[in-house]
């Protein structure tokens, strides 16, 4: 007959192990909640900058000094998109930084992938007042 019962060793085993891939798990969540953010910011500012192409008349120039006024207002809050943008990458690195902590706590030291799943895009450099960034 087989022994089924597990000692309190085996029992204590098992639940250090399912405690780390609860925090591993967290960590990746996190990181990718992160990067959802950003993702959305960066829509945010892909809209934005449709509707200031749109308001460029032909040959560069803008149709009137209150359209001029609308594309200047348009180009601030871009550039308060952007910044925030910005800082939410900069809350992406710490969690990409934190998640590799993590796997290395745990004893995992190849992140290699990790870099392939989780990229983290460059910064986004403000709009001037033309709308060239």
């Amino acid at each position: 007959m087989i022994n089924t019962k597990k000692s309190v060793q085996d029992v204590l085993q098992d639940e250090i192990l399912r405690e780390r891939v609860t925090v591993l798990a967290r960590a990746g969540e996190q990181l990718a909640d992160a990067l959802k953010a950003l993702e959305n910011i960066e829509g945010e500012i892909a809209a934005g900058i449709t509707v200031l192409t749109r308001m460029v008349g032909k040959g560069g120039s803008f149709v009137s000094q209150a359209a001029d006024g609308d594309r200047r207002r348009l180009i601030d809050e871009l550039n308060g998109k952007i910044a925030r943008y910005n800082r939410q990458r900069e809350r992406v690195r710490t969690r990409y930084y934190y998640l590799i902590v993590t796997r290395e706590a745990l004893g995992i030291i190849h992140h290699q992938r990790l870099e392939e799943i989780y990229r983290i895009p460059p910064p986004k450099r403000l709009l001037s007042e033309r709308g060239e960034g």
